[in-house]
């Protein structure tokens, strides 16, 4: 067991040990509070550039399957109370400490993690730094900034996914650190979705005559892509829009609205969200930072609140036949509540002329 420390950017430092990879790392310190879907949580890209804590102390226990990756390992840290060595579950192919030394991901176990989320709910997010020794310079923990994470979770290229059994509608799907089920969801519902990188033009899109646009999630602040805030405002009307998480925000931004960042998130599988049209509360998986501002939302109208805090969790844009969650409909590690969401999204294709 080699020593290692978890020091936050106010100077306090955490004892634990070391585990996966043996590198020094910083990055902006996170809690989610699920008590399974660890695998899913790592290979999440919207949490690019973060170190993240889990709330639930054993992590590990069912090893790693390769067939439930959500995407490619961003993180920049791990920190655990506990982490089984020995896992055990008829699907597990290694372990997590294999897992996180192949990604060279750094990890700490045996910290108090209990004491570490109060801190942080109390004081809102943090830089912090995964170390063997405890730097005498606090200065690049507290400078450290995730910056343009959705270029580098995003694809490098174009790829396509073929429905499952009869194609009913063709859908493009802009990555901007894209979950794997987002296109699984689509697909078995009859959905040819072409995945494309975020840096495609409003024109590209058009061109290629979709039935309907999907806005994936994603890392980082929404406010730091203009770029891709002006794409989405020179589609919206021209066909059927469902945006999730960072695709939430941008849509949000491009119908002329504001985001801001939330003291410590909400991360998690266990984010009640109430339904204002039918007064319905689901229980969603959650991962985001950043909110939309309901007060200063100029188009659109708030449909679903988060029932703890009563955030915008989703807008409907009943002019441009679009629609948009802050949560994930298509988790698969958290509660699967409001996959209905995509079956209202190939409603809404058929709606707007598609096949």
């Amino acid at each position: 067991m080699k020593k290692g420390y978890l020091v936050l950017q106010d100077g306090r430092v955490f004892e634990g040990f070391r585990f996966g990879a043996e590198a020094d790392t910083v990055g902006e310190l996170v809690f989610t509070t699920g008590m399974c879907g660890y695998i899913e949580t790592l290979t999440d890209p919207s949490f690019a550039g973060q170190i993240v804590m889990h709330t639930y102390p054993l992590i590990g226990n069912y090893g790693i399957i390769e067939e439930d990756f959500e995407g490619e390992c961003l993180v920049k840290g791990y920190v655990v109370r506990e982490w089984c060595e020995a896992p055990s579950n008829f699907r597990t192919q290694y372990d997590l400490d294999t897992f996180l030394k192949a990604r060279n991901v750094p990890g700490l176990y045996g910290v108090d993690t209990r004491e570490l989320t109060r801190i942080i709910r109390e004081y809102g997010v943090m830089n912090a730094a995964i170390c063997d020794e405890v730097p005498a310079d606090l200065i690049p923990i507290q400078t450290y900034a995730v910056k343009d994470p959705i270029k580098y979770a995003t694809c490098k290229s174009l790829s396509l996914h073929p429905a499952v059994g009869e194609e009913k509608f063709r859908v493009s799907l802009l990555d901007y650190g894209a979950k794997r089920n987002i296109i699984r969801e689509l697909q078995k519902r009859g959905c040819t979705v072409t995945v494309l990188p975020a840096s495609v033009s409003a024109e590209e899109i058009l061109a290629g005559a979709p039935d309907g646009v999907m806005l994936s999630n994603g890392p980082g602040d929404p406010q730091d892509n203009p770029y891709q805030i002006e794409q989405i405002r020179k589609i919206l009307g021209k066909v059927p829009v469902f945006g999730i998480c960072m695709g939430h925000q941008l849509l949000a931004l491009a119908a002329g609205g504001t985001t801001y960042k939330l003291k410590y998130g909400h991360r998690g599988a266990n984010q009640p969200v109430k339904d204002l049209v039918s007064g319905r509360t689901y229980v969603t998986s959650q991962n985001h930072g950043y909110a939309v501002d309901s007060a200063a939302l100029p188009q659109g109208e708030v449909r679903f609140i988060n029932a703890n805090d009563g955030t915008c969790e989703g807008v409907d844009y009943p002019q441009w036949n679009a629609f948009t969650v802050q949560f994930h409909p298509e988790a698969c590690s958290g509660p699967k509540d409001t996959a209905f969401l995509f079956d209202r999204f190939l409603e809404n294709m058929t709606k707007g002329g598609g096949r």
